[in-house]
């Protein structure tokens, strides 16, 4: 279990974030897949009760990030073939749309924008902490979405990110992706600046389909060692 530890600065009553730092640390990977939940262990961990901490796992189930096993526990649940496939072929389809619209919409001050959060990830990209560099890819796309103007749209990404960010954050810790992603992330942008609407969508596609090939290999690596 990787080290990880309660923000009490947070003005939010304590099982919330309780929630939101267990919620954080199997997000990011501290808490691994497959890895138990102790309801002990934790609450001594955090320095708190023990109820907060059986409220998050119950909370987490529903998300999906905790499964119950019997005469076992809770525990994190696994990135399966199937969960990632499930979510990136819907984001995949969501992707293409938001550069389609952002090629006929996107206005000069928020180009200018995707220039300099495109430069922002490079630069992240060249360090090896894989929070920053998930914050600058995250950064980086919600500036593609918003640029579509619409607000269903951005409803429906923001909900599947929620989702997104496990698998983005495996793919982005694999550091021999990095190249690729600055390589990407710079088309995308080209194309988005070039107005060129079928330019864009197969970069966007292809961007979801280099992340799938390479988390579903580390999946099966995973699995062959389990």
């Amino acid at each position: 279990m990787e080290e990880f530890q309660i923000d009490m600065n947070e003005f939010l009553p304590l099982r919330d974030v309780v929630f939101n730092t267990l919620r954080s640390a199997i997000l990011t990977g501290k808490l691994k897949p497959g890895e138990r939940l102790m309801e002990v262990h934790l609450a001594n961990r955090l320095g708190v009760s023990r109820t907060p901490i059986r409220e998050a796992i119950r909370k987490l189930e529903l998300e999906g990030l905790v499964i119950m096993i019997p005469r076992r526990g809770a525990e994190v649940a696994r990135i399966t073939e199937k969960s990632l496939k499930d979510v990136l072929e819907v984001r995949r389809t969501l992707d293409a749309l938001s550069v389609e619209l952002a090629c006929e919409r996107i206005r000069e001050e928020d180009l200018e924008r995707l220039q300099k959060a495109c430069e922002e990830f490079e630069r992240a990209a060249k360090g090896k902490d894989a929070s920053v560099i998930a914050k600058a890819d995250v950064a980086l796309h919600d500036i593609i979405v918003a640029a579509t103007g619409n607000e269903r749209l951005v409803q429906l990404v923001n909900n599947l990110s929620e989702q997104m960010y496990r698998y983005r954050f495996v793919y982005i810790m694999e550091e021999s992706q990095h190249d690729m992603l600055v390589a990407e992330h710079r088309e995308i942008y080209e194309s988005i600046a070039g107005r060129d609407k079928e330019r864009a969508s197969k970069a966007a596609k292809l961007h979801i389909d280099n992340q799938e090939e390479s988390i579903m290999k580390q999946i099966r690596m995973e699995n062959q060692r389990n």
